[in-house]
Parts: structure tokens; sequence; C-alpha cells
């Protein structure tokens, strides 16, 4: 792997800290999991887990008075007595103290009977090989690396293995199988690509109605996770290999398949689909890293999983033209709602953002095989508003063929939509344009009440802006309502009253 216990795993101070409380205390202490695996791996990990054959909140509570004594700061405690943790900050690192433990499970429910356990009692109860290994804090072997089920030779080998048989983990925690979909995503780089033992996926698809027992929040915790990776894809193959995606998300396992007629078959959207998650992922990274994204955003990546959703309700083949997919995008927003009502998911702005980059995507591509002409540009930054920039990244992340000379011939255009974008956004200021005749003015003007009148003017004033007709002011739409006003018959109160 590279890397050794010795070359840099233990250097921050808490982990001396930590050994030399826990010796006072009687105890044995050990660090275990992720940050163990981390350190293999190379990747940074500044939550740290540490187990202790005893009480983790005394543990806790030792370690926060012994920082304040020889530090004289303050150094809080999180204490969770249900779970029977305790957690604190310290050299930048999140680290959270657990007593060994033993666990058994009841059929109906993931929540474990939990009694005191030892080291080894601990390491059979994680759900994967590499997420029990542990560095010791004792004295006596202090950083020696414990692992009883070979986790270093499945991290090498890029294996995602249960300590016990997977069987009996799935069954006990089903959340389990989504972890490993989300650790073999997570994990997965250009030079090793992370799997899981086959052993596993057949357990996984004979207990996939073990899933009946979570929690939706849960489940789409781990979705996110999953969409929140530098390849999605790679977990959402999985999930529909295993059934899991059945389960989960219907609406996506319908996308798959190719029909044809008369010879001509349509893209197969599935594929496709996880092609523009996994480009949208690429792109966002790349901005990430030049700055001009401060951070991944999961709710675009969500927006990329459900853009083609409205897709097989849409299908048709039209003689002597192929399949068409009319209004799959308006189609698919309607349906962003139902599933996350589904998954419980929040029906907020959240899901108002998905909704509508869904209900757009196919926009800027329609504008791709049309004249770009200044009003179709300004109507697609109207109804964008702020979500713009995400909007023309899933559509670029969207063009997909086997042709090359077709992907090349589309890009090209789209680059012209891009700038004639920016071009109209200078020229016209329409994102997040706002009509300059507000309804209220339109009633004060002409003594009106709300009536179907007010809602004309107004509409009339702004397809002239966005036609172009007349300029984005308020000087050139009031002459223009008034004039419109006139024709419609109405009068303003000054000349009513005269």
């Amino acid at each position: 792997m590279g890397k050794t216990i010795t070359e840099g795993c233990l250097d921050n101070p808490v982990f001396a800290l930590v050994s030399s409380v826990a010796e006072e205390l009687g105890v044995r202490a050990f660090v275990i999991g992720g940050y163990v695996r981390d350190c293999f791996l190379g990747r940074r990990n500044d939550d740290i887990d540490i187990v202790v054959e005893g009480s983790g909140i005394e543990l806790a509570e030792a370690v926060a008075r012994r920082i304040e004594s020889s530090e004289r700061r303050k150094c809080q405690v999180s204490v969770f007595q249900t779970y029977g943790t305790a957690m604190l900050k310290y050299h930048g690192a999140e680290v959270e103290f657990v007593g060994a433990r033993r666990e058994s499970y009841r059929h109906d429910s993931r929540k474990p009977i939990v009694e005191d356990g030892t080291l080894e009692e601990d390491q059979k109860r994680r759900d994967f090989t590499i997420n029990a290994m542990a560095f010791s804090l004792c004295r006596e072997d202090y950083g020696a690396l414990v692992d009883p089920f070979g986790g270093i030779r499945d991290l090498a080998a890029g294996i995602i293995r249960t300590p016990l048989e997977p069987e009996q983990t799935y069954s006990d925690d089903p959340l389990r199988m989504l972890r490993a979909i989300r650790f073999a995503t997570k994990l997965s780089t250009p030079g090793l690509q992370f799997t899981i033992v086959p052993e596993s996926i057949r357990a996984m698809k004979a207990m996939k109605d073990r899933m009946s027992i979570l929690s939706k929040e849960r489940i789409v915790e781990e979705l996110c996770k999953i969409l929140s990776a530098s390849h999605p894809s790679i977990g959402f193959r999985i999930a529909d290999e295993t059934g899991l995606l059945d389960f989960i998300i219907p609406e996506l396992s319908r996308l798959k398949g190719v029909e044809t007629v008369d010879g001509k078959g349509h893209k197969e959207i599935f594929s496709h689909t996880l092609q523009v998650v996994d480009n949208v992922a690429a792109e966002e990274e790349s901005e990430v890293r030049e700055g001009t994204r401060r951070e991944v955003n999961v709710w675009l990546r969500w927006a990329a999983l459900l853009h083609d959703i409205g897709k097989p309700a849409t299908k048709k083949f039209v003689p002597g033209q192929g399949w068409t997919f009319h209004g799959h995008e308006v189609v698919g927003a309607r349906m962003v709602e139902k599933i996350f009502k589904n998954l419980k998911m929040p029906q907020n702005e959240k899901m108002k953002y998905v909704r509508k980059l869904v209900s757009l995507h196919h926009r800027p591509i329609a504008l791709v095989d049309e004249e770009v002409t200044d009003s179709a540009v300004r109507r697609l930054l109207f109804d964008a508003g702020d979500e713009i920039d995400d909007l023309m990244l899933l559509c670029g992340a969207d063009i997909t063929s086997k042709n090359p000379a077709k992907v090349a011939r589309i890009k090209d255009n789209f680059e012209l939509v891009k700038r004639k974008l920016v071009e109209v956004e200078e020229k016209d200021r329409i994102r997040n344009w706002k009509n300059p005749i507000t309804g209220e003015y339109i009633m004060s003007l002409y003594g009106l009440p709300p009536c179907k009148e007010v809602g004309e003017l107004k509409e009339y004033v702004k397809e002239a802006v966005l036609d172009g007709r007349i300029g984005n002011n308020f000087e050139e739409a009031d002459a223009l309502m008034r004039a419109k006003a006139a024709g419609m018959g109405l009068i303003e109160c000054l000349q009513k009253s005269t």
C-alpha cells in the first residue's frame, strides 16, 4: 500500500494523550474504523473513533480534564448517553469515544441490543473488514495493527467483505447493504476499482426485502453520499445488479432496456442517465479545483439522476421519424415531487430546484438545433434565473453519443448558446428579471380591483421585453402598457375625475 503506521498515522498528539489517560484509568484503548482505513489509503480523515474496553464517556471526560489542565483551556465534551458515546474536538479533529461492545438484533429492527464487550467482539460487529482494523494505543504495543479479518489484504485488493457471514451482517442491519455500495463507489479510483465479493452480492439479492425495516431518511443519506462520489454510476449499477434499486427508486429501473421497431432502437436511457451523472460530477469537481465553485452540489446530481425520468411515460414510435419523447421534461418534473415524497425527502426549495432543472433541461439543447435568437435566450434566462449556470452544466453533461463527430458538433453549437447567454445577460440584464410594471401600479393607475385585465397588461409587457420589442426599463414598459390599456378601453383615474 506504500504506507505504514510509522509514516504519520499516529502523529496527531491526541493519540499519545488518549494512550496516557487510558493507562491511568487501567483500560485498553484503540483507534478503529475509517481513520485506520484511510491512513493506508493515504486519505485525510479528521474523524477519529476511539474504542475502549470500558466506558467511552469516562475516557472522553478524563481526556478533556487532562487537556484543560495541561493547556489551560476549556475542552467541551458532548455526551450521548443513549448511545454510550462522547465526542470532543482536538487539534482540528473530531474524536469520538465509545466502549467496546457486542450486539444482538431482533429480526424486525436494525436497533441492536448492546452489551459491554471486548475489542474482538467489537470488531466482529463492524460492517466490513476494511472498517474493522484498529491501531493499539496501549503502551506495550502502541501503534500495532489489530486486524483479525484481513482488512489490510482486502484494502490492498480493493475488496468489500463482511467480517462475518454476509447474511448475518446484512440481516442484523440491512443498511449495511447500501453502505457496501457506498464504499465501493467512494473508495474506487482509476488505479483501484473496489468490488463487493460475490457472496455478498448474492446475499444482497436474496435479502433486499430486509430494506423494508429501514427509515427512508437513512436510505436517502446513503444515496446522497453515493451521489457525492466522483463516479456515482458505480453505486447505481451495483444497486441495479442487486435489485436494491427496484426497492429504492423503481422509476430509475424503468429506464433500462432498448425497444426496437422496424429496425430502429432508441438510446439506452439508464446507461445514458448514469453517464450524465458522472459527467456532472466530473465537471463540478473540476470547477471546485479551479475555484469557480465552492463545493459540489448533491441536488444538481439528483437533477442529473432524474433528468430523463419522464421518458418511459412519453416514449412513442413514429413511422418515418423514429422514437420520440415529446414532453418528457414536463412529465419528469411532475415525477420529481412524487419521488421526493416517496423517499421522505424535503419538499422545500431543494425539491423545487431539482424539479426546475428537470423541467428546463431540454431547453438549451433545443436551442442548439434552432437559430439562437436573442428572444429565445432572454426567455431561457428569465425562466432559469439563478439556476442558469447549473442548468447549463447539466445540459452540457447531457450531450452523449457513441458518435464522436455528433458530440463534437453539438458541443460546438452548445458553446454558441453559452456565449449568447453571456451577451444577452450583459446587454439586457434578464436573469431574475422582475416586471417593471406591477399589478399594484396598474390597479392604482386605473382604479381597478384584482382582475384579468391586470394580468393581461403585465403579461403583455413581459412578452414585449422578452421579445426585444422594448428595452428592459420602466419608461418603455410604462408607455407600452398605457397604449395597450387605452386599446382595452381602460381610463386612468385622473381622467375619470376630470
